[in-house]
């Protein structure tokens, strides 16, 4: 193969891969995986389509709600950009609204926008609360992500029950204790699930 590969297609590429890792591409469990890969990767990346400002669209209304919003325990999948291994676990994403709330089902989306890409944990983290904050405009959000990491269980240290945290904040959730405390206690508090 040259070492331009931009005329390459992506199913040749994954064969390849497969090839140097010692296996055979042709043989019968094999055939389709170069095009299972590329449908899964294209999936799996779809957030390079779009942005935060697009997944929200007109879902903004006029609310004179000045109480904290805290959406909890977002699935998230994404795919670490070191090991292209997946990372996984919940996102809470909380604002105060400052005369406009966003439609709920958003706050999700835009988790998926970041999600959905090569990532770090710590990025995606200050990328979900940046988009918020210049979308909503509110006085304040916090973005809190927990999530277990592949390349940490499978390869390297191989340890099984870490569990990564990080966070981000911005106007009053660093500003003002009590409403970071509040965010905190609500988001990382242990509490009984809805009943079904």
């Amino acid at each position: 193969m040259s070492s331009d590969l931009s005329g390459v297609p992506y199913t040749d590429l994954v064969a390849e891969m497969i090839r140097r890792l010692g296996d055979d591409p042709e043989r019968e469990g094999m055939l389709k995986t170069p095009e299972r890969v590329e449908k899964a990767m294209r999936f799996l990346t779809h957030g390079y389509e779009t942005t935060a400002e697009a997944v929200v669209g007109d879902a903004l209304f006029e609310e004179h709600h000045n109480n904290m919003v805290l959406v909890k325990d977002i699935e998230m999948y994404s795919l670490c950009e070191h090991h292209l291994l997946p990372f996984f676990g919940k996102v809470h994403v909380a604002y105060i609204p400052n005369g406009r709330i966003m439609g709920l089902s958003k706050t999700a989306r835009l988790v998926e926008v970041y999600c959905r890409r090569f990532q770090v944990q710590e990025r995606l983290t200050e990328q979900v609360a940046q988009a918020l904050w210049d979308v909503v405009e509110p006085q304040g959000v916090g973005v809190i992500v927990e999530a277990h990491h592949l390349c940490m269980m499978m390869r390297g240290v191989e340890k099984q029950n870490s569990v990564t945290i990080t966070s981000a904040m911005r106007g009053v959730f660093l500003d003002d204790p009590a409403t970071r405390e509040e965010f905190l206690h609500l988001a990382m508090g242990s509490h009984r699930p809805l009943s079904r």
